[in-house]
């Protein structure tokens, strides 16, 4: 059997973790041989409630649970790991502004950063959950010189399995048939779900997303909408912030980095542009990206109408003016 695996997770005694830790602990992230060490970071009146978290890790009876290690301190949270989940951030509630979480989160994100850059393995692959990610990923970065920016990403996969679910819905068909649906952008409501070069499994002939729809205005207007307000709706219905979901998109977005993606097949990742796709470089921007060797890289050469033209600049828009407000907090 390999080497166990150290991950640490963030904000471990929240939502979101609750879910995500038992797909880590049973092998559905990393497979089913891959023993893992587990870091659990909260703050410090987070520590009785992440006893109880243990308890039921423990009580799940998993082999490949080798060692949990619950800390409030950062320096040893991140001590030698492989891979980090960075859910831990104030979640956003009803009514809440996107600039007062922004504000509320980048510090811990700056503070978290020095750490990483500290003690962690300079080979970490880093996924930051906690919104706003692109950003808070961007500022962890920065105060992580040391480790590669290519090694730090956020999560757009949910957006992703949101609109390819939406697409299957609209299809009768399941959400597998529905592939390389590209969120570009922010995890915000400024995000754009792009079909133009999806795909879907009609009884067993491949075709084209647009085709099979046969409703561009339902593609530009209710679709893009209800995609990019799917966070507000959840959080409107439940009173909470996504976590079942967020948690499942978390597990898929790090399984990929590490076994990547098939054939001709892509996923949505936010990563640090290249400036590619006319994007500002520095900006942590959700791209179409294949994965191979734990290496993500760029979709290259696909072609963007005028209608996609202006919601990728209009998102890029936002990512920098939220980028420069964060490092403002941070100085």
């Amino acid at each position: 059997m390999a080497e166990p695996l150290t991950v640490v997770i963030t904000g471990a005694a929240g939502q979101i973790a609750y879910s995500l830790l038992y797909s880590i602990a049973k092998g559905d992230v990393f497979g089913k041989d891959q023993p893992v060490i587990l870091h659990l970071l909260d703050i410090t009146p987070m520590m009785g409630v992440l006893e109880g978290v243990i308890m039921e890790l423990q009580d799940c009876s998993i082999s490949l649970v080798r060692n949990v290690i619950a800390t409030a301190d950062p320096l040893v949270a991140f001590k030698n790991v492989d891979a980090a989940f960075m859910v831990g951030a104030m979640p956003r509630k009803d009514g809440m502004e996107r600039k007062d979480l922004l504000k509320a989160n980048v510090k811990i994100f700056f503070e978290q950063g020095q750490a990483m850059d500290k003690v962690a393995k300079k080979t970490v692959k880093v996924l930051v959950v906690g919104n706003p990610a692109n950003t808070n990923a961007c500022i962890l970065s920065k105060y992580a010189p040391s480790i590669p920016k290519e090694n730090f990403t956020c999560l757009t996969r949910l957006d992703q399995n949101r609109a390819q679910a939406q697409i299957a819905a609209k299809l009768n068909v399941t959400a597998d048939k529905v592939t390389n649906v590209i969120i570009w952008g922010n995890h915000s409501s400024t995000q754009f779900p792009d079909v133009a070069h999806a795909k879907v499994d009609l009884n067993g002939k491949v075709v084209p997303v647009r085709e099979a729809i046969n409703d561009d205005s339902y593609l530009k207007n209710d679709f893009v909408a209800s995609v990019q307000q799917r966070g507000a709706a959840v959080i409107k219905a439940r009173k909470l912030s996504s976590a079942m979901s967020a948690a499942k998109a978390a597990a898929d977005h790090m399984h990929d980095w590490f076994f990547g993606t098939k054939g001709d097949n892509w996923v949505s990742m936010g990563v640090i542009s290249d400036g590619s796709y006319g994007i500002q470089e520095g900006l942590m921007y959700s791209y179409p990206v294949r994965i191979a060797d734990k290496k993500w890289t760029i979709v290259q050469g696909l072609s963007i109408d005028d209608f996609a033209r202006g919601k990728l600049d209009a998102t890029a828009a936002e990512l920098k003016e939220e980028l420069e407000a964060a490092i403002a907090e941070c100085t």
